[in-house]
């Protein structure tokens, strides 16, 4: 899995015209499931999105969690984080899980979060989506699950 992380002021996703989440300040995070990936895997990253510390202390140190500023997340799910473009111009995205597995891990992910006592919007699994965001920072992070380290 991949998530790009972003440290937010405000977000939000509209799907047809209307705002289907919306959040002020925590984290936007897009959240591509690659066909391999498991729930192990997602459990993880979930774990480390949650416990990221990368807001401001007094100090200004990056040093404080989305529980310490009582920040939120939204979660789009985005199948393109997995594209490979490596041969030709065209990305293809063969290395993305079908919708049907995908979809069960995004909403583990984001049951994940909500069990870390985060409140969690979100997008629409395969919708098209309009996101809008004023990025704090900026501060952008990308974690890949493969990085982790997960014992399978």
């Amino acid at each position: 899995m991949k998530a790009v992380i972003q440290r937010v002021k405000n977000a939000s996703v509209e799907i047809g015209g209307k705002i289907a989440g919306s959040i002020d300040l925590g984290f936007l995070v897009l959240l591509g499931v690659a066909g391999t990936d498991t729930e192990a895997e997602c459990d993880a990253l979930a774990g480390k999105v949650a416990r990221l510390r990368i807001f401001e202390d007094d100090a200004g140190k990056m040093n404080l969690s989305l529980a310490d500023v009582g920040g939120a997340v939204l979660v789009i799910s985005n199948f393109t984080l997995c594209a490979d473009c490596s041969r030709g111009n065209r990305p293809d995205f063969f290395g993305a899980m079908r919708p049907e597995g995908a979809e069960k891990l995004y909403e583990r992910f984001m049951e994940q979060l909500e069990k870390s006592d985060l409140r969690v919007e979100r997008g629409e699994f395969g919708a098209d989506m309009k996101v809008s965001l004023v990025n704090d920072g900026p501060v952008t992070i990308i974690i890949d699950s493969d990085d982790l380290k997960i014992k399978k």
